[in-house]
């Protein structure tokens, strides 16, 4: 079975696309991400929120909701906004990971 991951944000350095490389099934959330859009993404059945956006940080709390055993993963360079840290997992700069060193650290566990 492969790693279900829901991402919400810009993915410019192309995380999605490292993530599909090494075997994980990828889902965008079009949009914001709102508790519509996360259940349309499949946010349910996720092993990893993957938020690359801070100013959508709120989608962490939806998520877990939706999800308990959801992994949050930022993957940004803001940083993660005080109401949200207990809630995330693991938080990554795209300045010291690369998209491919993301996705081996998440697929590869």
């Amino acid at each position: 079975m492969s790693l279900r991951v829901v991402l919400a944000g810009a993915d410019d350095g192309d995380v999605a696309a490292a993530l599909d490389d090494a075997g994980a099934d990828v889902r965008r959330v079009d949009g914001i991400a709102t508790r519509k859009s996360l259940a349309a993404a499949g946010i349910e059945t996720a092993d990893v929120f993957l938020l690359t956006d801070m100013d959508d940080a709120t989608a962490i709390s939806v998520a877990k909701d939706a999800n308990a055993d959801v992994r949050v993963v930022t993957y940004a360079t803001d940083s993660l906004p005080e109401f949200a840290r207990a809630q995330a997992d693991l938080a990554l700069d795209p300045a010291l990971f690369t998209p491919a060193l993301v996705a081996e650290e998440l697929v590869g566990e």
